[in-house]
């Protein structure tokens, strides 16, 4: 999001390069000499421009130009300490420059000095008050760092500037609907509409539409966004949003087309995989989700899933205990790989004759402990395990530990019930198995659990992928 961000150094350096070009006081042979090193920077030959000018610059050391174009032509190589100290000269020579002052401004922000930056962009716009790019670029070093109400009000005043400024806009309707004023951004986005009809236009305004709670024209500009640029970012917007709300056919069918377009997408097969699971359609939700994992074997949103859906296919017990071995062993101090490899081994092979190695998953149960001892399911799992073991005296530590981390979890009330029962506590055991049928009941009515998970998956899908993009 936000994204004409990364453009801002190009957007300054070709105003400078102009501003270079216009009038440079040389004779005619350096005048030629500054031509060919410009021609060459424009040419996106860097190490040459830069080489040209080095020579020049001898001669000529208290010449504004040369000291400019030499800083962007560093910039270009990336080399911005020395781009800095030359644009700072270039400062120095021409003070009241808005130009020199936002070229300096980049430069410093490439550097990872932020402060000095700000400082030069204000001075720019100080300098240049009227000036669309003076008040357009404080804006984009303000929503680099996030910094949304100093941003707005400076892009309205650019858009009020220059109308037709396409990036302007899309970052002003961006930056409304991120600090919530809905309306507005989408008043910002009908405008710009009207005078470029793009993917990325639409998406956004799905976005805002969903954020209001309207769902049916949320889904409705995702499917144009789509439809008008078939990105991976607008196709899986679009499945998303079926799949967030619970519309598992079309969501499936607007995922199946993603991985089709998109075979190395591994959001797009995760997408699938969630969409498929509700319609009971158990092994080819698998079936996605493991290529998912195949695809990208760290990513940890694939392993929530796949530990949620394989229960429901057995037949693929291997594959999936493949992949969870896969991950524990690759990631050997995460606590939830530990989990998953240890449940899937244990319940993963339940219906086989395959015996289970229930010293192993309770080595890598107390593993996953150590690592993270606040995970409530790791303890109840571990209790259950040794009460399957007629080992209940260490089963009810593991029971109480998982309660105290999380109170409202039914199966723990149950569990401590059947442990109450065994020891002769019968009013206990009843208190027990009365709040598991009341946490029970309320579990059976409350999909929130499980809504918050597919929408933490769908938003940090899509903030991976840093958001849209201008053309």
């Amino acid at each position: 999001m936000l994204a004409s961000t990364v453009i801002l150094a190009g957007a300054t350096i070709a105003r400078g390069v102009n501003q270079s070009a216009s009038a440079v006081p040389y004779s005619n042979g350096m005048n030629q000499e500054f031509q060919a090193a410009l021609a060459q920077y424009r040419s996106g030959n860097f190490a040459e421009a830069a080489a040209k000018l080095e020579k020049l610059l001898p001669r000529a050391p208290q010449s504004y130009e040369l000291h400019e174009l030499l800083g962007l032509t560093y910039a270009g190589e990336s080399e911005n300490k020395n781009a800095v100290e030359q644009l700072s000269l270039a400062v120095d020579l021409k003070p009241d420059s808005g130009v020199a002052r936002t070229n300096l401004a980049t430069g410093l922000l490439h550097a990872g000095r932020m402060t000095e930056a700000e400082a030069q962009f204000k001075k720019a716009l100080q300098l240049e008050p009227g000036s669309y790019s003076a008040n357009h670029n404080l804006a984009e070093y303000y929503l680099q760092s996030k910094n949304l109400p100093d941003a707005i009000p400076l892009l309205i005043e650019a858009q009020r500037i220059d109308p037709a400024a396409y990036d302007n806009g899309y970052d002003l309707a961006e930056a409304d609907f991120m600090s919530g004023q809905l309306t507005d951004a989408r008043d910002v986005v009908q405008k710009l509409l009207k005078q470029k009809d793009t993917g990325e236009l639409h998406n956004l305004a799905g976005q805002i539409e969903e954020k209001d709670g309207r769902f049916l024209e949320a889904a409705k500009e995702f499917e144009v966004a789509a439809h008008l640029d078939p990105s991976e970012d607008n196709i899986f917007a679009w499945g998303s949003e079926f799949l967030l709300h619970r519309t598992y056919e079309p969501a499936i069918e607007v995922f199946r087309q993603g991985t089709q377009r998109y075979p190395q997408a591994p959001r797009m097969f995760i997408g699938l995989g969630m969409a498929l699971y509700p319609r009971g359609l158990y092994d080819e939700a698998i079936k996605a989700l493991i290529t998912a994992a195949d695809l990208n074997p760290a990513d940890p949103r694939c392993y929530l899933f796949l530990s949620k859906a394989y229960l429901s296919a057995p037949n693929q017990a291997e594959d999936v205990i493949g992949r969870f071995r896969r991950y524990a062993e690759s990631q050997p101090h995460d606590a939830l790989a530990q989990y998953y490899y240890a449940m899937s081994l244990w319940k993963g092979r339940r219906t086989q004759a395959t015996p289970i190695d229930f010293g192993t998953v309770e080595s890598l149960l107390h593993k996953s402990i150590v690592l993270d001892g606040n995970n409530a399911d790791a303890h109840l799992q571990l209790g259950i395990l040794y009460a399957t073991q007629h080992e209940y005296a260490k089963a009810y530590p593991e029971y109480i530990r998982a309660l105290q981390l999380n109170p409202n979890q039914a199966d723990v009330h149950f569990r401590l019930g059947q442990y109450y029962v065994r020891s002769g506590e019968k009013d206990r055991a009843q208190a027990e198995f009365d709040t598991y049928k009341k946490l029970h009941a309320q579990y059976l009515a409350d999909v929130d659990k499980e809504r918050a998970e597919v929408k933490q998956f769908v938003y940090a899908a899509q903030n991976a992928t840093g958001g849209q993009t201008h053309p």
